[in-house]
């Protein structure tokens, strides 16, 4: 089994690793970003020029052209600014689709036990509200973050070169403000991993209102619904709350120092430039140095809290991302020779905990031979399903082994092995688009001709060409459009599309009437005979004709045989048997 990930160890510094497609637009946007620091960090210099030596001594020639100059460096301040702005949005856009991108493609290689873990919801809230918290932060860092301490260093500096004696009121004031901010993160950040969190909690039952609102409204639910959304909406907005007074108490502390600063400098400026040791210009120079290192600090402490909100979003993000696949191509593995169908279980017991605690299957020991039809039925929970989940290797078998013409499962590519086994899920899942393009799904570019043949073979065809557009009907979001039964039989007609050696029919049937899954049975007894078929089925009437019929009771095998063997030797199998059919003389 794999191990899963805890996404610790800096995220932030982690995740940057995907900009490093994009280093080049990255350092341009940074290039600019200093030019325009220099830029703006002249201005202060010619202000005083223009009071001390224009003002100051009535020469209008000093003042008109430091004017012009001020107005051209102005322009040239916009258009790195702009140029900047280019750069960082490119590279930051870049960089969130490359994260999701990957996050996808990781999500692509999980198997049913990761997914078990990761919900829906949830992982849509990291591909979408994550990435893009994460993506704001590398678009400031671009613009803000590396301007903030540009400015700053430069600030102090040319105020030390202006007034050192004033200077040191912001080399007081500057380790008070970092350690202000430094607290906030600290404190901010597991609290945006909660509003995450309920923001996952939020968006789940959302998903699942949308995808049961006919089944609300068919049991009069709504009130039961609503009551679920506002504890989750509740429960958001209070931890949001939260973090929104945490930041909030933050902006006026740094205005107080802020304003304090400003006092301070004018106080004692002021008594300076009465003493006669400083000037007008110098002192509004260094004024402008001050709100110029003073306000990037302001800036920092403001996006602090999204600071420890893209942090705790790249956690999420990477947790993921270090998620190792339960089940996965071993080293070794090879690809799946030419396959007979021979599908045997040994030993097999399956849990959900790795120590085959509380075992779904245990003990399990059953083969088919190629072109064999074995029928698996059993009350609901005796582990039917579980067990052909374990063929394609949807789960890994936590003790024993399957193995297909005697070569472990495990043993095998995972692609190879699944490329010979056609399935049609208990839950039938269509995608958007047209019928065509759902019955081909696993083999693209199959003709339009073997399409209709496997939708002939699934009783499909039919009702697919009552359709306005035939066969390029357009489905709705999960198939909304089609009935149960319709839904069912295009599933069906996707799985032998591909021609398997293997063929799981899992309760592939149970939403079509008893008339039409006689059809299908029909056709499918031709196409059965050169492969092996699993079929989980509901109804017995299903299974009568089996090669061998498999009876599962609380994930062991209780019994195997022909129809006739087990009428006479399985007082289970005869108990469903008169509980759906009755008669229970039949075959005795």
């Amino acid at each position: 089994m794999g191990t899963e990930g805890k996404g610790g160890g800096r995220p932030l510094w982690r995740i940057l690793s995907y900009l490093r497609p994009y280093w080049r637009i990255s350092v341009l946007a940074v290039l600019m970003l200093v030019a325009s620091v220099i830029v703006e960090l002249t201005i202060p210099q010619l202000i005083q020029r223009i009071i001390d030596q224009g003002i100051g001594q009535g020469n209008m020639e000093v003042i008109v052209n430091t004017t012009a100059l001020m107005i051209g460096l102005a322009f040239i301040e916009a258009l790195l600014t702009i140029g900047n702005t280019v750069f960082a949005v490119r590279a930051s856009q870049s960089f969130a689709a490359d994260v999701r991108s990957a996050s996808f493609h990781k999500i692509q290689t999980f198997s049913f036990g990761n997914l078990d873990r990761f919900q829906t919801g949830p992982l849509i809230v990291r591909l979408t509200s994550d990435v893009n918290q994460v993506q704001m932060m590398v678009l400031m860092g671009l613009r803000m973050f590396i301007r903030a301490p540009l400015m700053i260093i430069g600030s102090i500096a040319l105020m030390v070169v202006t007034n050192r004696e004033l200077a040191m009121i912001m080399l007081l004031l500057l380790p008070l403000t970092l350690i202000v901010t430094g607290v906030l993160v600290v404190k901010a950040q597991p609290m945006f991993l909660e509003v995450q969190r309920r923001l996952d909690r939020l968006n789940m039952v959302l998903q699942e209102y949308l995808a049961g609102v006919r089944l609300v409204k068919a049991f009069v639910r709504s009130d039961h619904e609503m009551k679920r959304f506002d504890d989750a909406n509740q429960a958001l907005m209070k931890q949001s709350t939260k973090v929104g007074q945490l930041i909030s108490a933050l902006i006026p502390t740094m205005f107080l120092i802020v304003n304090i600063s400003m006092l301070g400098v004018v106080w004692l400026g002021g008594q300076q430039v009465i003493a006669g040791k400083f000037t007008v210009g110098q002192i509004m120079a260094f004024t402008n140095y001050l709100l110029s290192s003073l306000f990037p600090l302001l800036f920092v402490a403001f996006m602090a809290g999204g600071l420890s909100a893209a942090n705790a979003s790249a956690q999420r993000i990477l947790e993921v991302e270090d998620t190792q696949p339960q089940v996965q191509d071993s080293r070794d593995a090879k690809p799946l020779p030419n396959v007979k169908g021979r599908v045997v279980f040994e030993d097999v017991c399956f849990s959900y905990a790795q120590d085959c605690g509380e075992p779904v299957l245990y003990d399990v020991n059953l083969a088919a031979e190629p072109g064999q039809t074995v029928a698996i039925l059993g009350a609901t929970g005796s582990g039917k399903s579980t067990l052909i989940h374990l063929i394609p290797r949807f789960y890994d078998a936590t003790k024993g082994r399957v193995t297909i013409d005697g070569v472990d499962v495990r043993d095998v590519t995972l692609s190879s092995l699944r490329s010979t086994i056609g399935v049609a899920l208990q839950e039938t899942i269509l995608f958007s688009g047209n019928i065509r393009d759902n019955i081909r799904y696993g083999r693209p570019e199959a003709s339009d001709e073997e399409v209709i043949a496997a939708a002939k073979a699934a009783e499909a065809h039919e009702f697919i060409t009552g359709f306005p557009l035939g066969y390029d009907s357009v489905v709705g979001q999960r198939g909304v459009n089609l009935s149960g039964g319709q839904k069912q039989r295009i599933a069906i007609a996707r799985a032998l599309l591909i021609e398997p050696k293997i063929l799981i029919l899992d309760d592939s049937t149970s939403s079509v009437d008893v008339e039409t899954e006689g059809r299908i049975q029909d056709r499918l007894e031709k196409l059965m005979d050169n492969r092996t078929t699993f079929i989980i089925a509901q109804r017995i009437s299903t299974v009568l004709n089996a090669d061998k019929i498999v009876v599962l009771d609380r994930g062991k095998i209780v019994a195997e045989g022909t129809h006739e063997q087990l009428m006479r030797m399985s007082p289970i199998y005869r108990e469903i048997y008169d509980s759906q059919l009755g008669g229970g003389v039949q075959g005795e």
